[in-house]
C-alpha cells in the first residue's frame, strides 16, 4: 500500500475527533497501482478511466507531472491513501474554451478512494474542506474555486453544493457534459468549519 511517510507533505491538519490529513504529491510511477485501482472501479465510472490499463493510467500522470498548470495530490488520512485530488488551471483546461474563466479562477477534481469499515458520516466534506485550505493558502491570488463534475453524478455535485458552491451552468467537455459549480474565497472561509460536520 502506498504511504506518505517517507514524502513531505505540501499540507497536513488535524482535525479533531477524525485524524490528521496530510497533502502530498502524487508520484507517477510509485502510485500507479494504488490509482489505476481506484480509477477503474465501477464507482469511478465519472472519472473516465474504467478501461484504463495500469499503463495508460501511470502516462496519464506523468504527463500531468510534467505540466506547470495541472497537477494530482493523494490525501492520507493518518497514514493511510483516501483521496486522489487534481488541480488544474481552467484557462489552460478544456473547461476553460466552455465558460468564461475569470481571473482567480482555479479547478480542482476529486475521487474519494473505496470506503474502509463502512459510510462515515462528514467524511468526504472534511477532505474537501482541508484541501480547500490548502489551495487557497497556497496561492493568495486564487479568489474562485470551479469544479466540473459529471452532470449525471448527482451524488459528487450534491457533495459540493453542502460545501457551499454554488450551481453554474452545464458545459459540454470532452467525454461528457459536465455541470460547473463554483466556490469562492470568502463563502469557503466563511463556512469552512461547518463543511467539517
Amino acid at each position: 500500500m502506498t504511504t506518505a511517510d517517507h514524502r513531505p507533505p505540501v499540507h497536513e491538519r488535524h482535525v479533531e475527533g477524525f485524524g490528521t490529513v496530510r497533502v502530498v504529491p502524487l508520484d507517477p510511477v510509485r502510485d500507479t497501482d494504488l490509482v489505476h485501482g481506484w480509477v477503474t472501479e465501477e464507482r469511478a465510472r465519472f472519472w473516465g478511466m474504467n478501461d484504463h490499463s495500469r499503463e495508460q493510467v501511470r502516462e496519464i500522470y506523468a504527463f500531468l507531472d510534467s505540466l506547470d498548470t495541472h497537477h494530482a495530490y493523494l490525501l492520507h488520512r493518518d497514514g493511510r491513501p483516501v483521496a486522489l485530488f487534481q488541480t488544474y488551471d481552467p484557462a489552460a483546461d478544456p473547461v476553460g474554451e466552455a465558460y468564461e474563466v475569470r481571473p482567480g479562477d482555479f479547478g480542482v477534481h476529486i475521487l474519494v478512494g473505496p470506503p474502509g469499515a463502512g459510510p462515515e458520516p462528514g467524511f468526504t466534506g472534511t477532505l474537501l474542506t482541508v484541501f480547500l485550505d490548502h489551495v487557497l493558502a497556497e496561492d493568495p491570488s486564487r479568489r474562485r474555486i470551479v469544479a466540473e463534475p459529471d452532470a449525471r453524478n448527482a451524488k459528487a455535485v450534491g457533495r459540493f453544493l453542502r460545501s457551499g458552491f454554488l450551481l453554474g451552468p452545464e458545459i459540454e467537455l470532452p467525454g461528457k457534459r459536465a455541470r460547473l459549480v463554483f466556490l469562492d474565497r470568502e463563502t469557503h472561509q466563511a463556512g469552512a468549519g461547518a463543511a467539517t460536520g
